[in-house]
């Protein structure tokens, strides 16, 4: 199993080897808030939204002093912008730092957003982040049988040395937008289906 991981990473660190989030912010805590919003929705729809709205809230101060109502009007497009609204502004009034514990520690921040905040900011990967697209490439490729998201993290992170961590969330999610979709179709041609077909020829079926 950790040289089928190897494999994959190796694909990844030389087809993505810069990790670099997709969602477009200008301040530290606009990308707190814009990973918040991206949970359950599409890069592309939270910079939709987050364009304008970081022209007017850039500090955690500015989100902070955010009325609910004016803020869930603002983020409507966005799912589950009710409870978003209130996390972020919750956040941002409780908001001291980007220490990962400070993080966790927030509303609507969890082990994946942590981890994902702090490598982009930082360029300090304390962790695998898992995400749907990091799901569903973990168990088809066989290097994991959880469903739970921080147990698959944590079992990404026995297979993959600390210093290529950075390379897994990032790359897994650019290759599952682009490369290989959700929806039903036929991988078997995409370059980690026949990458690992010694390893395991199951991950040619068509994906599910």
């Amino acid at each position: 199993m950790k040289q089928r991981a190897a494999k994959i990473v190796a694909y990844l660190k030389k087809t993505y080897p810069v990790p670099k989030t997709e969602l477009l912010y200008d301040t530290p805590f606009q990308l707190v808030v814009a990973v918040m919003l991206s949970a359950q929705c599409t890069d592309k729809v939270v910079n939709r939204v987050t364009r304008p709205l970081f022209q007017k809230y850039k500090t955690p101060q500015d989100f902070a002093k955010a009325k609910l109502a004016t803020l869930q009007k603002e983020i409507a497009s966005i799912t589950f912008f009710r409870n978003k609204a209130r996390h972020v502004i919750a956040a941002a009034q409780q908001f001291t730092g980007l220490g990962f514990s400070e993080l966790v520690a927030l509303p609507g921040i969890g082990y994946k957003t942590a981890h994902v905040i702090r490598g982009e900011l930082l360029g300090e990967y304390d962790g695998i982040p898992t995400d749907t697209h990091v799901k569903r490439f973990a168990r088809r490729f066989g290097l994991t049988t959880e469903t739970d998201l921080k147990k698959i993290s944590h079992d990404l992170e026995a297979l993959v040395p600390k210093k290529d961590w950075k390379y897994v969330n990032n790359g897994l999610v650019l290759y599952g937008r682009y490369t290989c979709p959700a929806r039903p179709h036929d991988c078997s041609t995409h370059p980690l289906s026949r990458l690992i077909e010694k390893d395991r020829p199951r991950a040619l079926q068509k994906a599910r």
